[in-house]
Formats: C-alpha cells, sequence, structure tokens
C-alpha cells in the first residue's frame, strides 16, 4: 500500500466547501461515537447503520457521500477497538478512551463519491456538497495505477492550502545490489546517531534554530484581538512555520533512514519508548525534536521495500556493557566516552552502536563472540552478506 499527496488547486469558494464537508466528516464521527456511549453493548457493525439513520435526520449530512460517512464512523470504531485492546494487553497508564473531536482537519473517500479526469490531472467531488473540480498539483504520476487501485482517497487542509492523499493498493519493491556490510545504530541528541563503525551523523535541530522566529510569530498571534481577519492571518503564518519545522523533520529522517538501508544489507536500532522518554520535561523538546519514532518508522518501512534485515533490539544495557569484554561499566548522560578496565576506550555512542549490532545478529541467529564483534570489518563482504541472509532465512523457517 502506497499514498501518494496532492495539492488540491481551486476557489475560495471550494474550499469553504471543504471546510463544510470535513465539519460534517467530524459531526458524524462524534454522533456515532455519542451513540456507542449511550448504548453500551451493543455491536460495532451497529455503528455503521447510524450512517444511514443521520442522513435521514439531518438533511446537510446527507449531503456527505455515503462511504465518506462510513469512513467518519469507521475512525470512531477504531478508537473504540484501540481502546478495548489497550484494556486487553493491560496497558499501563491510560488506556486511550474515545474522545470527541473538536478541531478534525481531514475526511476520507472509498471508491465513490468523487472521479477523476482522463489525463488524471483533476479531481471532481460528485457528491451533494458539489465542491467540483479541483486540479492535482504534484511531482507524481497516476497514469502508473488504475481506478480500482485507488481504494481510498483522504483530503486534508494544512496551514499552507488543501491536500489529496491517494491509498494505492499496489506493494513497493525496489531492487539494489548487496552491500554485505552490517551496522548498529545508536540515535542519541548530541549527534542524530552514530554507528557501529563510529560513522555520526549531525543532529539538524531544526526546532531550536526556529525557535525565535516561532515566538515572533506566537507574540504577534497573542497581541491581536480574538476573532478578527488580523489574527486568523497571523495564526496562519505560525502555522506554515510549524509546518515548515515538521516536514524538515521528517524529510531528515526519510533520507537518513534511506541511505542507512541501501547501504547497508543488516541494519539494527533500539527500540526505544520514545512516548515515556519524553516525560522528561528537561529533554522532552529535544527528543521530540530528534524525531528518533519517524526515523524508526522509516527504517522498517525502506528494510520491506528493499527487503533488508531491519531488526528492533531492546535498549537495556546498550551504553553501559563493553563490546570488547561485555562487562558493565556505569556511567552518567554526562560521561561520554566509555573506558573500561579491558583497555578498550571507544566513544560513549560508538560503544552503544556495537552492542546493538551484536544484539541485532544474535536475534537474527548469528552466534558470534564478542570479540568478533569488534572484527566485523575485517569479515569479506560475501562472507558477511552469506551469513546474515542464512541466518535470516533460517530463523524465519
Amino acid at each position: 500500500m502506497i499514498v501518494l499527496e496532492f495539492k488540491l488547486k481551486g476557489k475560495a469558494e471550494q474550499y469553504r466547501i471543504i471546510d463544510e464537508m470535513i465539519r460534517t466528516a467530524q459531526f458524524v464521527r462524534n454522533k456515532t461515537l455519542r451513540y456507542w456511549t449511550e448504548n453500551q453493548g451493543i455491536k460495532l457493525v451497529d455503528l455503521y447503520k447510524q450512517c444511514a439513520v443521520m442522513a435521514k435526520e439531518f438533511e446537510w449530512a446527507g449531503k456527505l457521500n455515503s462511504t465518506a460517512r462510513q469512513a467518519s464512523a469507521e475512525r470512531a470504531i477504531f478508537a473504540i477497538q484501540r481502546f478495548f485492546a489497550n484494556c486487553k494487553a493491560k496497558k499501563p497508564g491510560k488506556k486511550g478512551y474515545p474522545q470527541f473531536k473538536k478541531y478534525t482537519r481531514s475526511l476520507e473517500y472509498k471508491q465513490s463519491g468523487w472521479a477523476l479526469s482522463v489525463d488524471k490531472r483533476c479531481l471532481t467531488f460528485k457528491d451533494g456538497f458539489a465542491a467540483g473540480k479541483f486540479t492535482l498539483i504534484g511531482s507524481r504520476d497516476l497514469h502508473f495505477y488504475a481506478p480500482d487501485e485507488i481504494k481510498r482517497i483522504r483530503i486534508v487542509r494544512r496551514a499552507d492550502g488543501y491536500y489529496a492523499q491517494f491509498c494505492i493498493n499496489v506493494e513497493r519493491k525496489e531492487e539494489i545490489v548487496p552491500t554485505g556490510k552490517a551496522i548498529g545504530i545508536d540515535v542519541g541528541l548530541n549527534h542524530f546517531y552514530t554507528d557501529s563503525d563510529g560513522k555520526t551523523v549531525a543532529n539538524p535541530r531544526y526546532l531550536k534554530k526556529s525557535e525565535k522566529a516561532l515566538k515572533r510569530l506566537q507574540k504577534r498571534v497573542s497581541i491581536k484581538k480574538k476573532g478578527s481577519k488580523n489574527r486568523k492571518k497571523a495564526i496562519n503564518k505560525l502555522g506554515r512555520k510549524h509546518l515548515k519545522v515538521s516536514r524538515q523533520r521528517k524529510d531528515f529522517a526519510i533520507k537518513m533512514a534511506l541511505c542507512a538501508v541501501k547501504s547497508n544489507d543488516f541494519v539494527a536500532y533500539e527500540d526505544l519508548q520514545v512516548k515515556n522518554m519524553v516525560k522528561n520535561r528537561k529533554l522532552a523538546k529535544s527528543i521530540s525534536d530528534a524525531a528518533w519514532s519517524q526515523f524508526a518508522q522509516w527504517l522498517e518501512y525502506f528494510g520491506k521495500v528493499y527487503s533488508k534485515t531491519v531488526i528492533a533490539v531492546p535498549p537495556q544495557y546498550t551504553s553501559q556493557a563493553c563490546s570488547n569484554c561485555g562487562n558493565l561499566v556505569k556511567k552518567t548522560l554526562s560521561t561520554r566516552t566509555h573506558i573500561c578496565g579491558c583497555g578498550t576506550t571507544l566513544d560513549r555512542d560508538h560503544n552503544a552502536g556495537k552492542n546493538i549490532l551484536a544484539k541485532g545478529l544474535k536475534q537474527a541467529g548469528v552466534n558470534l563472540n564478542t570479540v568478533a564483534h569488534t572484527e566485523i570489518n575485517a569479515w569479506g563482504q560475501t562472507d558477511l552478506y552469506s551469513l546474515v541472509v542464512a541466518s535470516t532465512s533460517k530463523s524465519t523457517d
């Protein structure tokens, strides 16, 4: 499944109609959730039936395409299912009880209620709202995909305009020549990541670089009169700046993950619990700005696309254990050099990268001693690649 995104170019009146469509989808979602809270014990299938009931009860809700109403009800159903799954798994902390939405920014269509032009450069909405025809602006081409392969369309409102995301039911596979290399990746705040070979990637810190501009724009919002057009303009400028920072962060995470996967046949990284780590109020902003979760998600995605082995390993003791002898060397966060009694002196993150690679290889079924891990670069590329592939295939069998 791949997603292609295009910007929608239309008139101001068309954008106002899209806003009405989004508010209607939010109403359907909240109304479905309300019906569930007031009728405990009903089946989730009954929530779909409420979409038709709402269309008859509210004339303006009936303008929205039936599949769009069903997709809005599905959002409430997914929230309910996630809540029950967290309760069943006894997830610590809050279980995520479904909440009513107030600021929804998107709605979804399934395979009806819209149509593409012959050249697939224009999108037309055909439901009761009659939003009309929009020009699709983007670098991707929809000509490669049949209309029945497009399973859903999501309309998203952002600070800089409206976008259409096409969810296409195809599997992306890329062929690439094996490199015969394996690395372990240790993410951090000083450097974005340090691998088991000692190579580092600088942390861009996009949010920190934009903090002065964000504070200035936030101040302009606060001094404007509430409800005025000038305040709306200031809010839009602030939103655009935040959007730029998030896009920079995402682009950097994608490029680094792609580079790591294409350059190596085996990638091991730490399975960090970022949600728990951001509870530290002194480091929360820096951790969020580093986008470790996004980086991990794209590592997994590109691993599947390029048929590479990507493994998440437990992060316990990766920084404390010695990569040469295995002894624990206690260190505080301020201690950046690993010094062990066996004579090993390494950068803290470099040592962690070696331990992560060792854990990843062991988890994949490659049983190597610790000394061999330190000599991994001395192996022949073909031998290492065949060993990793053989061990991975054995573990999957």
